[in-house]
């Protein structure tokens, strides 16, 4: 086992601790709140009716024994024993009992008080004086149960229903975010296609959606930059060795100039191939890195038919732009020329002579959608995907003297999803269509 194991399993113990404390903390709690309010409730509500009872029985007791006698008052306090349980006295203000004589002192509260109710180990006592001080009615009564064991049934419900929730809380969240904690150090270790399975909808659900989201992100980020590494290794690997073959021939060689020639050719072609693979990973990011701003499309489209259009016609070649944006975007206006100018070169490249480039703008409430077409060969459809990934060429573009390092659509793509933009193509029989669409920048017209 790895020292990972057991740090995993003591933080979920730890949370399942925490999740048992929390319940048990909310079980005392809750406790104490019922216990606050039954007492409140039994002093402020309860009692009072108590001793409106009392005194309601202890005027009745008086005026018994003043019309019918100590007898009848006997039998009157028989009749409230066996109703309620508990013995019942009238006693003078000498706590001397009306019905048999006896003292009775001890069922009294201690002067000045005119009333009290208590409860002792063995009984509980209630005694309350009439208006004149001249008698007093007593009950004695089993003492009734203490109030926590009201409760303690209830209690006794509400911990295993904590019990149950505990499982299922351990079931219901520790066990998923257990589970998205291993996925997470599995893809730590390098296990990129792990992911979480959850269908659920609520937090921990979008938890696992977000790691998904994360990985997969991830994941192509990865696999892009080890695949470029890859391909640049491969394309400067052919350079590099006719470089090496140049300068063993510049040695040996009558013709020195011709030598010379042949590397400067092979030095122009290893700076070109670095400039593009600095230029391709300095569009990396977001646009603001670059020092977002607010561009107009009309002056990215212009500049970019401008500089193009000698190297159009150098190829007896036009390019016509159809349609005048208005839109504006925020970005950055170079990023965005690039990807512009490199879509347009690369078609400019396969055109045949005496042929047009269309640039056409069609422009919504919220994006703007740039095609290039050219009326070319196109590319094959197993390739359409493949032709925006850095240093993809179509054998036949290989074999031209006009084919490029397989950098600028990479670029361009890369300059547009940074403004969180598309770029796809597809064959338009004959030629190429590139379509970019990018979100315009909509100002508050009303600020």
């Amino acid at each position: 086992m790895s020292l990972r194991e057991p740090l995993r399993s003591l933080s979920t113990k730890s949370l399942y601790f925490g999740v048992f404390i929390a319940m048990v903390s909310t079980l005392s709690l809750s406790f104490l709140v019922f216990q606050a309010i039954s007492v409140r409730l039994q002093r402020k509500h309860f009692d009072p009716v108590y001793d409106r009872l009392d005194q309601l029985q202890l005027e009745t007791a008086v005026r018994i024994l003043n019309s019918e006698g100590p007898e009848a008052l006997g039998n009157y306090l028989n009749n409230l024993d066996h109703l309620s349980g508990a013995h019942h006295y009238l006693l003078d203000a000498y706590a001397i009992d009306l019905v048999n004589g006896e003292n009775r002192a001890a069922l009294l509260p201690p002067p000045p008080a005119s009333q009290w109710r208590i409860r002792t180990g063995s009984r509980s006592v209630a005694s309350q004086r009439s208006e004149d001080g001249k008698y007093w009615f007593a009950a004695v009564g089993k003492p009734s149960r203490p109030q926590i064991w009201t409760f303690l049934p209830y209690y006794f419900l509400v911990i295993g229903a904590t019990g149950v929730l505990c499982w299922l809380a351990s079931v219901a969240v520790v066990s998923p975010v257990r589970r998205i904690a291993a996925s997470i150090a599995l893809f730590g270790q390098g296990d990129l296609s792990v992911r979480v399975q959850s269908r659920r909808r609520d937090e921990i659900g979008q938890l696992g959606h977000s790691f998904n989201e994360m990985a997969e992100r991830l994941q192509r980020m990865i696999v892009s930059e080890r695949r470029l590494l890859a391909d640049i290794s491969h394309e400067l690997r052919s350079p590099l060795a006719r470089l090496k073959f140049s300068v063993k021939l510049a040695r040996t060689s009558a013709d020195t100039d011709a030598a010379l020639d042949r590397i400067n050719r092979d030095v122009d072609r290893i700076a070109s191939l670095v400039a593009g693979i600095v230029e391709i990973t300095s569009v990396e990011g977001d646009p603001g890195d670059h020092g977002a701003e607010i561009v107009r499309i009309e002056d990215v489209l212009d500049e970019v038919i401008s500089d193009c259009t000698l190297e159009a016609e150098a190829r007896n070649c036009r390019i016509a732009l159809n349609g005048r944006p208005s839109g504006q975007i925020l970005g950055n206006s170079e990023l965005l020329r690039r990807a512009v100018e490199n879509v347009l070169r690369n078609g400019i490249r396969y055109s045949p002579a005496e042929s047009t480039i269309d640039v056409t703008i069609v422009e919504d409430s919220n994006s703007a959608a740039i095609a290039i077409r050219d009326y070319g060969p196109g590319v094959p459809e197993t390739t359409l995907t493949r032709i925006f990934d850095p240093f993809f060429r179509v054998e036949e573009a290989r074999n031209t003297l006009g084919g490029g390092s397989g950098l600028g659509l990479s670029i361009a793509k890369r300059a547009v999803l940074v403004h969180h933009g598309t770029v796809t193509a597809k064959n338009a029989f004959p030629g190429l269509c590139v379509n970019i669409n990018i979100p315009l920048f909509k100002t508050n017209l009303l600020g």
